[in-house]
């Protein structure tokens, strides 16, 4: 049986004048349905093309990529586009939203292209947007919400088609501390709820959130496993600090879960 996503052999070159850059470099993977996996490094590492890869936002120079047994490098435009609204829903770090249309509007936007009537975009949008806490604030415009609000916005329309592959980038790159955790929290339970959830990352602390990470340097994976093992984090000055904030964050944990 076929994962839900398998790279073998992927290559990504981009030509600048006469270098040859590798931004993803041979790279093999699994990720099966139902999983939720952080594919974790820094700045080139090469983590924002194999985003784009298995978003259908690109394809590979060499080497094969398939998404639910299907091969994506062979697939013409029009099929990039079908496919990404069929299987994916995307979270982004800036939200990705319509200033000028209310949450209705923003959440209907996927199942416009999928042409689906007026009355069952209506249904759907609103069903998303209360299970995301945002019930009550329909006709509101993004620039009325908060950083938090916008990305629950953002997470509403990804889930609006029910696709079976949610790929966060940065999802809490523009939040504070409390609110990234609630949308991890979120993010979290719709891998309970089925759908397979892939985050990209730089961060180790939102990283450990997934039990699997797959770490990337210079295109090349170095890394794939349990996210609780040390090989699995990116090493960085600011690694001490992160650790810290995150032993902060389950000690708080702990102590609200009995305080309850």
């Amino acid at each position: 049986m076929s994962a839900l996503i398998e790279f073998n052999e992927v290559c990504k070159y981009y030509h600048m004048g006469d270098t040859v850059v590798k931004a993803l470099d041979h790279v093999t993977m699994r990720i099966e349905a139902g999983e939720f996996v952080a594919i974790v490094g820094q700045s080139g590492s090469g983590k924002s093309t194999c985003m784009n890869i298995i978003g259908c936002l690109d394809v590979p120079t060499a080497g094969t990529y398939k998404l639910n047994g299907r091969d994506v490098g062979k697939m013409r435009r029009n099929e990039l586009a079908a496919i990404r609204n069929e299987m994916l829903g995307f979270v982004f770090q800036q939200y990705n939203l319509l200033p000028k249309l209310n949450l209705m509007g923003n959440v209907e936007v996927p199942l416009i292209y999928a042409r689906v009537p007026r009355s069952q975009r209506r249904a759907r949008a609103k069903a998303v947007l209360e299970q995301v806490g945002l019930g009550d604030k329909l006709r509101s415009k993004p620039n009325q919400l908060s950083g938090g609000q916008q990305q629950r916005v953002s997470i509403a329309r990804a889930l609006v088609r029910n696709p079976p592959l949610i790929l966060a980038d940065e999802p809490t790159g523009a939040l504070d501390t409390h609110t990234g955790r609630e949308v991890l929290g979120m993010l979290q339970e719709l891998n309970r709820q089925g759908h397979t959830v892939i985050l990209i990352t730089h961060d180790n602390t939102i990283a450990m959130q997934a039990p699997r990470i797959i770490r990337l340097e210079d295109g090349r994976i170095v890394y794939d496993g349990d996210a609780r093992s040390p090989e699995a984090f990116v090493a960085s000055p600011l690694f001490e600090a992160q650790m810290e904030e995150l032993q902060k964050m389950r000690a708080k944990d702990a102590k609200e879960g009995g305080a309850g």
